[in-house]
């Protein structure tokens, strides 16, 4: 399949040195299990909630979730204890079965072989991320930024610019692919050049942004070709 034709924003990177990958939405299509987590809390406590709400969580800490549907779904629940509640319901989803991205696991095989090293950086929770981990080879990944390692979740840039550091790769040398706007704005303040690829929300567009329909086709070359521009 041929790769999407990209929308390039100004501002070339002349050599890929490290790429970040978000997780949900990006490399996993996990987003269903998670909405559907949300409306079973709701019924449970009863509360009330909807596709509205659940798409304005997505890319968002995990507590910060919590927090959210605490007052939105009108339940008398701790955010704590209704992240505990989500992440019991998506692990044992995902321990089912990892509903990879298109494109997603060819580009991580891809970058691996060619040497450059990748990170994960997510909004989930360690647990939450073990057994997609499982589903790769042990080498995937050189480091594994969490929403529960981090003080501040996306938006803010901690995420990324932990994940460079990790790497001992400057930010600006790195490419981040994010599916959503919380995501991007993170990946975009901590100096990454980024690669948006929409699925369950738009992204808006903006300086240091790349835009793809897809991951299907990219491999390490034509990410760098892609970015450059």
């Amino acid at each position: 399949m041929a790769v999407a034709q990209p929308r390039l924003r100004p501002g070339g990177l002349t050599e890929v040195k490290a790429v970040l990958f978000d997780m949900d939405g990006t490399l996993v299509d996990t987003e269903p299990y998670w909405i559907d987590t949300e409306y079973a809390l709701a019924e449970k406590y009863g509360g009330t909630w909807s596709h509205e709400h659940a798409m304005n969580l997505v890319g968002s800490a995990l507590l910060d979730s919590g927090d959210y549907i605490r007052v939105h779904m009108g339940i008398d629940r701790t955010p704590q204890q209704i992240v505990d509640e989500l992440l019991d319901g998506v692990v044992m989803r995902v321990e089912e079965e990892v509903p990879w991205r298109p494109g997603a696991r060819e580009l991580l095989d891809d970058l691996v072989a060619n040497g450059i090293p990748c990170a994960l950086v997510t909004m989930s929770w360690q647990r939450f991320v073990d057994p997609i981990l499982r589903r790769l080879p042990e080498d995937t990944f050189a480091t594994v930024v969490t929403g529960d390692r981090v003080e501040f979740g996306k938006p803010h840039p901690e995420p990324y610019l932990t994940a460079a550091a990790e790497l001992g790769v400057a930010p600006e040398d790195c490419v981040a692919v994010e599916d959503s706007n919380t995501g991007v704005k993170s990946a975009v303040a901590a100096g990454c050049r980024t690669l948006c690829v929409p699925h369950h929300v738009p992204i808006l567009e903006g300086e240091g942004r790349v835009f793809a329909d897809t991951l299907v086709g990219l491999d390490t070359a034509s990410l760098a070709r892609l970015l450059d521009a």
